[in-house]
């Protein structure tokens, strides 16, 4: 600011020294008051116009930071509940006492105790991977796979017997 204020003085002092009425002296410093604040003005609503603007840039950041914390909220309990380590909810029917209940057991227990008559139930995990068309083979004791096996090896000493 040094600079124009420097400048500025510079420049009324040439005019002084070109004028000499001071009358017309008076009237052209006053206009160049008036065109430099009028300047001033301007430079001032560019100012405020611009504080106005970084001010609400910085407001606009600050929600879309709350937003953003709160989408990843949001995202941290939607991928709990679809990506659960190996922890699940299992119904589980106790095959000594019929008693049914829910566990929160994962895939590294192979057994649990029933909270009834405290017999241990031996889980199978690989119950899909059984012979078993029915799905029941490991825990059921009675499913139509292990009645069909029954009755074929049945068939099979029946056959036996006639051949001898």
């Amino acid at each position: 600011m040094s600079k124009l204020q420097d400048n500025f003085n510079l420049i009324m002092a040439k005019i002084e020294e070109k004028i000499t009425n001071t009358e017309d002296l008076d009237f052209i410093k006053q206009q160049i008051a008036n065109i430099s604040m009028l300047y001033i003005d301007e430079l001032n609503k560019i100012i405020d116009l611009s504080e106005r603007r970084v001010n609400q840039v910085y407001e606009n950041q600050r929600m879309l930071e709350k937003k953003l914390t709160d989408l990843e909220k949001g995202m941290t309990t939607i991928e709990k509940e679809l990506f659960v380590e190996d922890d699940y909810d299992f119904e589980i029917v106790c095959p000594y006492c019929n008693y049914e209940f829910l566990t929160d057991i994962n895939s590294d227990k192979n057994e649990i105790e029933c909270p009834e008559c405290h017999n241990i139930i031996e889980l199978d995990w690989n119950a899909e991977e059984s012979d078993c068309s029915d799905g029941h083979c490991n825990s059921c004791k009675g499913c139509t796979h292990e009645q069909d096996e029954e009755k074929e090896t049945t068939q099979e000493q029946d056959e036996n017997d006639d051949d001898m």
